[in-house]
C-alpha cells in the first residue's frame, strides 16, 4: 500500500486507535507504582490522553472515574457519584441559567451597542469598546456565547467602514499591470462612503487599503481574546475559577479565602490592566494607534467614522426603548450581583452572618435568584385586567422558560466540572497527590515568586493545545501538593495556575473563541500566533504582578496556612508542613 495514503488512514483512524491503545500504553503502571497510587495515576493519566486528544467527547471521559474508581478499588462509587454535583456545580448553573436569560430578552446585544456609541468609531477607540463589551458579558456569558454575539456587530461596522472584504482584499494585492483586467476597482472604492479621486494613484490605494486590512483583523482578533480574559474575574466567568474553589473545599474543607466577592477584588483589576495592555498591544499592531486617536480631521476617514456611528446609533434605535422583560432581568442580574459579592467579602461581616454559619453559600444566593427567574412575568402586569370582563386572555410568560434553559445550558461543561472533582477525590483518597509531592522535592530549591511565573508559562502553553479546564483538572491536584512540599501556601501557586490557563491566545484550536473568529475566514494563524505570543507574555506578567502585590495581602499568601493540611492525613512526613512559616522573599 502507498505510505501516503497508509497514513491517511491511520489519521483517520487515530481517536479509534487512541482509545484502544491508550489504556494498554498504560498498564506498566499498575506494576512500577505502589498499588493503589498506581491505579489512580493510570486513571489519571489515561483520561488525560483522552482529553487531550479528544478520541472520547470530554464530557464522556470525565465520566470515567464512576466505573473506573469503583471497579478498580479506589474509591467506592457512594463517594464518586456526588462529586459530580457539588454546590460549585449549582453556582455555576446559576451563572449560566442566568446568561440564558440575559440573551433571550436581547439585553447583552443593547449593552454591546451602549459601549460602541459611548467610545466612538475612530478605530483604536473602537477596538477598546469592543474589548471592554466583550469581557464585561463573558464575566456572565460564557466566552464562546460572548464572542459569538460580538463578531456580527464588529462585522457590521466594519463594512460600514471599509465595505466589502473581498475589494478590499484585491485592493491589497500589488498590481503590475494596472490598466488590466486585474487591476485595482476604482468603481468600487474600499471606503464605501469616501469618494476618493481618480487622481489617488494605484499605491495610495493598496497602502490604503492594507491599512483597512489590518486594523479589520485588529477587530476581529479583540473579540476572543477580550472574552477569554473578561472570564478570568468572575468565579462563574469560566469553568476553571470554579475547579479551583471545588478542589480546595476537597483538599483544604477549612479554607474559605476564595468566594464570588474575594474573587473579584483579586480579579477584576487584575483583568482591567491586562485588557488595558491588550488593547494597546493589538492597537498597535494593527494600525489603530496613532495621531487621530485624539485628533478630530475632515477628511475621508473621518467621514467612514462618521457612517459607523450612524450604523451603531440605527441599530441602538431599533432596539426601541428598554422593555420590561430587560429592566428586570437586569434588576434580577444586579440583586444577583451584589448578593454574591456581599456574602462574604471579608474585609466586613456580610449578610450571610444572619444564617447559621457555614450554612449559606454562592450556590444558595444563584438558585434563589435563578428560580425567581422561571415565574417572574416577562410583560407589565396590570391590575385593571383582573376587572375588566372584556380583556382578552392573554397566555402567562415567565421571563425564562426550562425548554430555553435547557437548551443553552452546556451540560456537558457542568460533568466535565463533575470529572474534575471526582478525579481530585481519587487523588486525595488514593495518596496519588502525597507520591507525586514526594518526587517534586527537588523544586523546593526554585525560589516561590520565579516559580510561579513557571507555573503559569507552563499552564498557559499547555491549555494552546487542551481545553483548559482538563489543564487545570489534570494539574491543580499536583500544583497543590508541590506547594505543601516547597512550605508555600498553596493559594500562592493555584491561583495563578487557574487564571493563566485561560491565556490561550496563540492557536485557533485554543478555545472556542479563538476558533469562532478564526472560521469568519479573515485572520490567519500567523496572525493569531503574532499577536497571541506577546499577549501569554503580558498575561503571566500581570498574574505575576497581582499575585506578588495586592493578592499577597488579600489572600495572606506570605505565610504558611493552618488551613494547608495535608493531602492525606497519614502521612506524617508531610503534616509537620502544616505549622511552618516561609518568607515569599527570602
Amino acid at each position: 500500500m502507498d505510505p501516503a495514503k497508509f497514513s491517511r488512514k491511520l489519521w483517520g483512524a487515530r481517536k479509534q486507535l487512541i482509545l484502544m491503545l491508550a489504556p494498554l500504553l498504560l498498564l506498566p503502571l499498575l506494576f512500577v507504582v505502589p498499588p493503589k497510587e498506581g491505579k489512580c495515576l493510570y486513571v489519571v493519566l489515561l483520561m488525560a490522553v483522552y482529553w487531550c486528544t479528544e478520541a472520547l467527547p470530554l464530557a464522556v471521559t470525565a465520566m470515567l472515574p464512576v466505573c473506573l474508581f469503583p471497579t478498580m478499588g479506589i474509591l467506592p462509587s457512594k463517594k464518586v457519584c456526588p462529586q459530580y454535583f457539588l454546590e460549585t456545580n449549582f453556582l455555576f448553573l446559576s451563572g449560566l441559567v442566568m446568561a440564558s436569560a440575559i440573551e433571550e430578552c436581547g439585553l447583552h446585544r443593547r449593552i454591546a451597542l451602549k459601549v460602541l456609541k459611548i467610545v466612538g468609531v475612530k478605530p483604536a477607540w473602537l477596538i477598546l469598546g469592543m474589548m471592554i463589551t466583550s469581557s464585561f458579558l463573558s464575566m456572565w456569558l460564557s466566552n464562546t456565547a460572548t464572542t459569538a454575539m460580538m463578531l456580527p456587530i464588529a462585522n457590521a461596522i466594519l463594512e460600514s467602514l471599509f465595505g466589502n472584504l473581498e475589494t478590499l482584499k484585491e485592493n491589497c494585492k500589488d498590481k503590475s499591470d494596472p490598466e488590466g483586467d486585474s487591476r485595482v476597482k476604482m468603481h468600487v472604492l474600499p471606503l464605501r462612503i469616501i469618494n476618493l479621486s481618480e487622481q489617488k494613484n494605484l499605491e495610495e490605494v493598496r497602502r490604503e487599503a492594507e491599512y483597512q486590512m489590518k486594523v479589520w483583523k485588529g477587530f476581529l482578533i479583540s473579540i476572543p481574546y477580550a472574552a477569554s480574559i473578561g472570564g478570568t474575574a468572575t468565579l462563574t466567568g469560566t469553568a476553571p475559577n470554579l475547579i479551583l474553589v471545588g478542589q480546595l473545599k476537597s483538599y483544604f474543607p477549612e479554607c474559605d479565602l476564595i468566594n464570588f466577592g474575594s474573587w473579584f477584588v483579586f480579579a477584576f483589576p487584575l483583568m482591567l490592566i491586562f485588557l488595558i495592555l491588550g488593547w494597546i498591544w493589538i492597537a498597535f499592531l494593527y494600525g489603530g494607534l496613532n495621531t487621530r486617536l485624539c485628533i478630530s480631521k475632515h477628511d475621508e476617514r473621518a467621514a467612514a467614522e462618521a457612517k459607523a456611528k450612524a450604523v451603531i446609533d440605527e441599530d441602538y434605535k431599533k432596539l426601541g426603548p428598554i422593555k420590561f422583560a430587560e429592566g428586570s432581568i437586569t434588576f434580577l442580574f444586579i440583586i444577583f450581583a451584589v448578593l454574591l459579592f456581599t456574602r462574604d467579602p471579608k474585609f466586613v461581616n456580610g449578610w450571610s452572618v444572619f444564617f447559621t454559619k457555614g450554612y449559606v453559600s454562592d450556590a444558595v444566593t444563584g438558585v434563589i435568584i435563578i428560580s425567581i427567574l422561571f415565574f417572574f412575568p416577562s410583560q407589565c402586569p396590570s391590575l385593571r385586567w383582573w376587572f375588566d370582563s372584556r380583556a382578552s386572555n392573554t397566555p402567562y410568560v415567565p421571563l425564562l422558560s426550562w425548554r430555553k434553559a435547557q437548551e443553552s445550558v452546556p451540560w456537558n461543561i457542568i460533568l466535565l466540572l463533575g470529572g474534575g472533582f471526582a478525579m481530585a477525590k481519587g487523588c486525595e483518597e488514593s495518596g496519588l497527590a502525597v507520591w507525586i509531592g514526594n518526587h517534586l522535592q527537588p523544586l523546593a530549591q526554585v525560589p516561590p515568586a520565579v516559580a510561579v511565573i513557571f507555573i503559569t508559562a507552563f499552564i498557559a502553553c499547555f491549555t494552546e493545545f487542551a481545553s483548559n479546564t482538563a489543564t487545570i483538572i489534570i494539574f491543580l491536584p499536583v500544583i497543590a501538593e508541590l506547594a505543601i512540599r516547597v512550605n508555600v501556601n498553596p493559594l500562592y501557586f493555584m491561583i495563578p495556575a487557574t487564571t493563566g490557563c485561560s491565556y490561550a491566545f496563540m492557536l485557533p484550536v485554543s478555545t472556542p473563541p479563538n476558533s469562532i473568529a478564526f472560521a469568519s475566514g479573515h485572520l490567519m494563524v500567523k496572525d493569531m500566533v503574532k499577536t497571541g505570543f506577546v499577549m501569554n507574555i503580558l498575561g503571566i506578567l500581570c498574574v505575576s504582578l497581582a499575585v506578588n502585590t495586592w493578592g499577597l495581602h488579600m489572600f495572606n499568601l506570605h505565610t504558611y496556612p493552618d488551613w494547608a493540611r495535608p493531602l492525606n492525613a497519614s502521612s506524617a512526613t508531610v503534616a509537620t508542613h502544616a505549622i511552618a512559616t516561609m518568607n515569599m522573599t527570602g
